[in-house]
């Protein structure tokens, strides 16, 4: 439809009048003013980098030093064989959720439980038993003990391998980690026959002051092993001194028979 260029005309506003033009210009001028104090002049990319870290600086920050402290925890000492990467990798486990010593009471109880009734520990031997045996199994030891969720974990793992013949060796070892966390060291002294208790103090104070030492607590215990038919082995931590009787024949032979 044609329109009149009249009209057309008409519709077109008027143009501002220099006052309303002066006082648009007036207020863009306070905007761009009140925008560049309240924003340093910082390029898009570091500006948006600075909010973040404005951002994570007022966020509330969790308690989580202990755990990330524990998470990257390692026993205190190596163990080795079966049991011992058991009790390493409950230790680890432990200590990532602070339970520690709930796991070592809990272990010392299984161990008592097993060492006193000969027919549990037969049936818990028992590599024939079904998964629900197992299950039955564990659940049981878990109730009887109040076990953790690290230590229920272990048996269920356990029990699974067929491993949980190993709970008495599994115990003894983690005691070990155990007391090498508290900076006591684990000593074994291997005899023929039972030593008294003066031989075994006059030990300990011997090897107290040796550099094997390190001025630690030491943990003496005596194991008799007739096999060596005299003399001493004594591991102090990691370190093994064979002063035995059959260590010395062994020598011996070994000695005359390359002489020959």
């Amino acid at each position: 439809m044609f329109e009149h260029p009249a009209i057309a005309v008409s519709r077109i506003p008027p143009p501002p009048t220099p006052r309303a033009t002066q006082r648009t210009n007036q207020v863009a001028h306070h905007r761009r003013r009140n925008q560049t104090a309240s924003t340093p002049n910082i390029p898009t990319r570091k500006m948006n980098a600075a909010a973040r870290a404005v951002l994570r600086a007022r966020a509330p920050v969790m308690q989580v030093r202990g755990y990330a402290a524990a998470k990257n925890v390692q026993p205190p000492v190596q163990l080795f064989g079966v049991s011992g990467t058991y009790a390493s990798a409950l230790y680890t486990a432990a200590a990532k959720t602070t339970s520690v010593d709930s796991a070592d009471k809990a272990l010392s109880a299984l161990k008592g439980l097993v060492t006193k009734d000969v027919k549990l520990n037969a049936i818990i031997s028992n590599p024939s038993l079904s998964v629900e045996d197992k299950k039955t199994i564990t659940q049981t030891l878990v109730k009887a003990v109040s076990a953790d969720a690290s230590v229920k974990n272990l048996l269920e793992v356990m029990a699974e391998n067929n491993r949980l013949g190993l709970l008495a060796e599994v115990a003894e070892q983690y005691q070990t980690l155990i007391r090498a966390g508290k900076g006591e060291i684990e000593v074994t002294i291997t005899s023929a026959s039972q030593l008294d208790s003066k031989t075994l103090s006059r030990l300990e104070s011997a090897i107290s002051k040796s550099p094997f030492a390190n001025s630690k607590k030491l943990n003496v215990t005596n194991k008799v092993n007739d096999s060596i038919l005299g003399g001493l082995v004594v591991e102090i931590g990691d370190r093994t001194i064979d002063l035995s009787v059959a260590n010395r024949i062994s020598k011996l032979n070994k000695l005359l028979t390359d002489a020959v």
